[in-house]
């Protein structure tokens, strides 16, 4: 049972979830960071089934309950401003991956190199190493490599991507024409292009380790590409598996026209997702 005091919401059941989710998280990282160290990854394992299972646990009670119709105006203001917040947070998380690749870009090499005031440490330390981008370091950390074009792949999943924003805006127009019709072939177009999209960046990320010498340990270059990209990933893998889920919801009738802030959630997301991308194609892989 849920009710409202005062105009604000109070749930009237002891929870879980919380716990559940702070202890998968602690197994979570804490596994990973074991794996990284040459360790079994029985704990992360561990650690990602608990935090599914919060996922699904705590998201079931929050659909029976919108569905229910207990949420007022109130909660639904929570949790637009509870989107804006998480999002502003993954604008900031990969604004200091930016960052870094700017400042290594644009600093770090140049110092080495002997820019500025710094050409002692160039002349001490790496009398050799030429200051130019993109860059494996001034030891030449896991060899020759070389970049990822841009007019191949990457190309191609930004015409992915920007169609996927088409269509989801596609799905969120019929939903507020009631046409339940054009919402699900909307979202299904949104969810097979976002898993195309993966599945071109498994197959770019197989050609860059094997044929390029493209790695993780490529120095800064190779460092930022993978992490900046692959967190992206992570983000457009988070994103395709929101949008199966209210695809599924909305072939089973929920949302209406007025009522309907799960979708809006999600498609603020993935528009966040496709922006990145944007910022992504230009620095890293056009303007290498």
């Amino acid at each position: 049972m849920t009710e409202a005091h005062g105009g604000y919401y109070v749930p009237h059941h002891a929870s879980p979830w919380p716990i559940v989710g702070s202890l998968g998280l602690f197994f979570l990282l804490g596994g990973f960071a074991h794996v990284l160290h040459g360790g079994t990854s029985v704990f992360m394992i561990i650690g990602a089934v608990l935090v599914a299972a919060m996922i699904y646990g705590w998201f079931s009670i929050v659909v029976r309950e919108s569905e229910g119709g207990k949420y007022d105006g109130q909660v639904d203001m929570s949790f637009r401003w509870g989107m804006s917040w998480f999002i502003f947070s993954e604008v900031m998380f990969f604004a200091a991956f930016f960052g870094a690749l700017f400042y290594a870009r644009m600093f770090s090499v140049p110092w080495l190199g002997g820019a500025s005031n710094n050409v002692s440490t160039h002349e001490l330390l790496w009398p050799a190493f030429e200051a130019a981008w993109p860059t494996n370091g001034p030891a030449a950390v896991g060899g020759d490599f070389a970049t990822m074009g841009a007019w191949g792949i990457p190309a191609i999943n930004t015409l992915i991507l920007l169609t996927s924003g088409v269509t989801v805006t596609w799905a969120h127009w019929a939903l507020k024409k009631e046409n339940r019709q054009q919402l699900i072939l909307g979202l299904a177009a949104t969810v097979a292009l976002g898993v195309l999209f993966l599945g071109l960046q498994v197959y770019e990320y197989g050609h860059a380790y094997r044929d390029l010498n493209l790695t993780l340990g490529s120095g800064i270059y190779g460092t930022t590409f993978f992490m900046l990209t692959g967190f992206h990933g992570m983000h457009v893998t988070i994103g395709a598996i929101m949008l199966a889920v209210i695809l599924m919801r909305s072939i089973r009738g929920h949302f209406t026209a007025k009522n309907h802030f799960a979708f809006e959630a999600v498609a603020w997301y993935w528009h966040f997702v496709d922006v990145v991308w944007l910022g992504l194609f230009i620095f890293v892989y056009w303007l290498v």
